[in-house]
């Protein structure tokens, strides 16, 4: 397995990550209404900015999410799910990089959460 090199592979981890993310019913109606092929190059934006040091990328992740329904559990299951396709993709110092960065976003977002909600 390869580890995470360039943009297109940041993009098919984001595309199999929504895939399964969106399997599971209770995560569903936060993404209801949501138009993927617009918001996806967004996603992988940040995430090439968190890996692979793209320069450009100044939106407050947090804030955009604040408006959806997203209960506190949410965040367990995004990133199990997130940990999950990463593995089923890649290894290496990229791939362990982006697990990482993901536990602290998720943490971050749900101690946030819980104090706005």
């Amino acid at each position: 397995m390869n580890d995470i090199h360039s943009k297109s592979d940041i993009e098919r981890l984001i595309r199999e990550f929504y895939q399964r993310l969106l399997s599971i019913e209770d995560i569903q109606p936060v993404f209801k209404g949501l138009d993927f092929e617009k918001h996806i190059p967004a996603i992988v934006h940040f995430w090439s900015f968190v890996l692979l040091d793209e320069p450009g990328y100044k939106t407050n992740v947090f804030e955009k999410h604040l408006h959806l329904p997203i209960r506190s559990e949410m965040f367990d299951t995004w990133l199990a799910v997130f940990t999950t396709t990463v593995d089923s993709l890649f290894a290496g110092e990229k791939a362990e990089m982006a697990k990482q960065r993901a536990t602290v976003l998720t943490y971050t977002f749900k101690s946030k959460w819980q104090k706005l909600k």
